[in-house]
C-alpha cells in the first residue's frame, strides 16, 4: 500500500520437514543505520523501470525451506501450515506459535514488490521459538500466526499485483460473466511491470467486511470506497485463517498488515526522509455501519502508539523518522479495513521503499525497524499494557507531509 495508491487501497496440512535439503537464506542480521544515513544514489522519488535488488530478498522458495528447518528444530514451539495456494499454484504458508489467550495475526507482502516485512516476520519467529525464558514468557502471553508472503505469484514477479486474469476469475464464479472487470485489475502498461501482457489484480482491495459474502455482478467494477469480493485465493486464504481464529478464540485480538511506500517521503518538518509510517485507521466506519461489528479505533490507535513508543527513545528513533500515515482513507476493501469493522485492532506498517526504488539498500535497517515495532505490539498486546496507553497521543505523532 504506497501512499500515492492510497486513495486506490479448517485444517491444513502440515509443512513437512523431514529429508528436504535447507538453503541459506539471505538473511543475516545488518547492522542499524543512524537516521542521518546518506540515502543511496539509486534511490529515487519518481517511477522506475529497473530493479535495484529484488534478488537480495527471500524468495517463495527460500521461505519454503526455512520454515521447514525453524519447524524441524522447534517442532515443539512452532507449527507450520499450508492455508492456501496461489493462482500459479505456490504454497501460502502460516507460521503459529505460542499458546496466549490473545492473538497477534501479521501478514506480510500482500504486495509483491513491498518485501522487508516477509524477512521481519522470519526473524521474529526465530526469536520467538527460542529456547529463552523472555521467548518463553512471550509465548504464554499471545499466540503469533504469522503470513510471511501471501502473495507469492506478485512477489516471484517483483511487482503489486497478483496472476491472474479477469477470465480467470469469472471461471471460477460463472455468476461474475457480463460483469465489468473489477476497479483494481491492471491490464494496460505500467510502469517496469508486465501488465499489458500478464494481468494481475491488487488483492489489497479484495476484501469484504462481511467474511461470508459471496461475489455478486451487480457489485463490480466497485471502487476504493467500496468493498471487495473475495475472488481472489490469496484473500480467500487469509479471510479463512482469519474465520478460523475467530471461531477457535473469540476474536482475533490484533492484525498487523506490513508494506512498503515511497523511498522519498518526508516528514512534517519536510527536512527528515521517513523510514516508516504507521497508522490505525482506514475506514470511515460512519460510511460502513452495515458492516460494524465492533470496531475499536481508540484500540487500534493505542496498537499504534505501543509501536512508535517501542521504536522511540525520548522522542527521538535509532531507527530513524517515524511519521503517522496520512489518515484522509476510507478502504474498506483492505485486510486492514475489513478485520477493523469485524472487531479487530489494527496496524499498518508502511516501510521505505518499494524493491523498483530502493532494492537492498538500508535493507538491515528496515528489516529491524519492522521487527522491533511487531516486537512492541506483541509485549504490548500479551502484557496489557496497551491497555494503558493514551490514545489521544496518536494525534501528537508526526504526519507525513
Amino acid at each position: 500500500m504506497t501512499r500515492r495508491n492510497r486513495t486506490t487501497y479448517g485444517a491444513a496440512p502440515k509443512l513437512a520437514g523431514a529429508g528436504l535439503a535447507v538453503a541459506a537464506l539471505l538473511v543475516a542480521s545488518l547492522p542499524v543505520a543512524t537516521p542521518a544515513a546518506a540515502q543511496p544514489a539509486n534511490a529515487h522519488c519518481g517511477t522506475s523501470t529497473g530493479d535495484t535488488g529484488s534478488s537480495s530478498w527471500t524468495s517463495h522458495a527460500e521461505l519454503g525451506q526455512e520454515l521447514r528447518r525453524l519447524q524441524t528444530q522447534r517442532s515443539g514451539v512452532l507449527d507450520v501450515t499450508r492455508i492456501g495456494t496461489s493462482n500459479r499454484g505456490r504454497e501460502i504458508w502460516a507460521a503459529r506459535t505460542g499458546t496466549g489467550p490473545k492473538v497477534v495475526l501479521v501478514t506480510s507482502e500482500i504486495h509483491g514488490n513491498e518485501k522487508t516485512g516477509t524477512d521481519a516476520v522470519l526473524a521474529l519467529l526465530r526469536d520467538m521459538t527460542a529456547s529463552t525464558p523472555a521467548a518463553e514468557r512471550l509465548r504464554s502471553l499471545v499466540t503469533l500466526v504469522a503470513v510471511p508472503k501471501m502473495n507469492p505469484d506478485a512477489a516471484e514477479l517483483d511487482r503489486r499485483g497478483n496472476d491472474r486474469t479477469w477470465a480467470e476469475v469469472v471461471a471460477d464464479f460463472p455468476q461474475l460473466a457480463g460483469a465489468q472487470p473489477a476497479w483494481n485489475y491492471y491490464d494496460q502498461p505500467r510502469t517496469g511491470d508486465d501488465y499489458a501482457t500478464r494481468p494481475g489484480f491488487d488483492v489489497n482491495r479484495d476484501y469484504h467486511p462481511d467474511l461470508n459474502y459471496v461475489p455478486r455482478a451487480e457489485d463490480f467494477p466497485g471502487s476504493s470506497s467500496e468493498a471487495g469480493w473475495y475472488v481472489h485465493p490469496e484473500s480467500q486464504a487469509i479471510r479463512d485463517l482469519y474465520k478460523s481464529l475467530k471461531a477457535e478464540f473469540g476474536a482475533v485480538d490484533t492484525y498487523v498488515d506490513l508494506h512498503h511506500q515511497g523511498p522519498c517521503d518526508l516528514d512534517e518538518s519536510g527536512e527528515n526522509q521517513v523510514t516508516m509510517s504507521l497508522s490505525g485507521k482506514f475506514v470511515d466506519v460512519e460510511n460502513h455501519q452495515e458492516y460494524n461489528r465492533g470496531y475499536r479505533l481508540d484500540y487500534s490507535k493505542r496498537l499504534t502508539l505501543a509501536a512508535y513508543d517501542g521504536l522511540s527513545v525520548r522522542g527521538q528513533s535509532p531507527f530513524g523518522s517515524l511519521t503517522l500515515y496520512p489518515q484522509d482513507i476510507d478502504l474498506p476493501g483492505t485486510g486492514l479495513g475489513s478485520f477493523a469493522l469485524n472487531g479487530s485492532g489494527t496496524v499498518l506498517f508502511e516501510v521505505r521503499g518499494q524493491t523498483q526504488t530502493w532494492g537492498a539498500k538500508q535493507r538491515g535497517q528496515l528489516i529491524q525497524t519492522v521487527e522491533k515495532g511487531l516486537d512492541a505490539i506483541i509485549e504490548a498486546v500479551g502484557t496489557g499494557a496497551v491497555n494503558q496507553i493514551d490514545p489521544t497521543r496518536y494525534d501528537d505523532i508526526p504526519e507525513t507531509q
